[in-house]
């Protein structure tokens, strides 16, 4: 209940009223898990926005993915991170990249929930893409009938980029492409992803459409 009354209360006006937005694609996002949505990451605006383009009855559903290091140090911002929020912690230590780092998010996709995941791993510079690391595709690779949705945003970065505090409206375009499935080869998938991206990026230069 408290997740619902934050994002219903907090978060949609926070897009409605502050950022612009003009979504292209939405058809595209799952109704429903598992699934798994990854987008590029700018701003700690990214996972608010985006789960702000999903309906009110998906919340419960829907799980951030996020470094425990960050989120967790300290136990009131843990509370509120894993509680309101959503997100599943994990430890992106290198000691820490076996099995265990991927049961959390294993037992989520395995209970029907939607992952949000960002394959940059952290927030680059504003408005550039950063390499995309693998692990989604170690996470595929154990789950090979979970579909991916890309999701591209243009315009995060500069509404609260990364050692920013203030948030300055801009107006952003999102690009949601449909599901890609994986293909058998981490190598290969992870280039399939980039391309995805790529053709999602290329599409935020050309002129807006109509939010749909």
């Amino acid at each position: 209940m408290l997740r619902r009354l934050f994002y219903l209360l907090l978060v949609k006006p926070l897009v409605l009223f502050l950022i612009g937005l003009n979504v292209r694609g939405r058809e595209h996002l799952p109704t429903s898990g598992p699934a798994i949505v990854v987008a590029n990451h700018n701003s700690h605006l990214d996972t608010l926005v985006l789960m702000s383009l999903f309906p009110q009855a998906l919340i419960p559903q829907l799980h951030p993915v996020a470094a425990a290091d960050y989120f967790c140090r300290n136990r009131w911002l843990k509370a509120f991170a894993v509680n309101i929020i959503g997100i599943i912690p994990i430890d992106r230590r290198t000691s820490a990249r076996d099995g265990d780092t991927l049961a959390p998010l294993l037992t989520a996709l395995d209970q029907g929930k939607i992952l949000i995941l960002f394959p940059e791993g952290t927030r680059g510079q504003p408005e550039q893409r950063g390499k995309f690391k693998s692990g989604v595709a170690h996470l595929l690779s154990k789950r090979p009938d979970v579909p991916i949705i890309p999701v591209f945003f243009n315009g995060l970065g500069k509404c609260l980029p990364k050692g920013e505090f203030v948030l300055v409206p801009f107006f952003v375009d999102v690009f949601i492409a449909p599901a890609i499935a994986w293909n058998g080869s981490r190598k290969s998938f992870m280039a399939l992803l980039e391309q995805a991206f790529d053709a999602l990026q290329n599409s935020a230069d050309k002129p807006r459409f109509e939010e749909g």
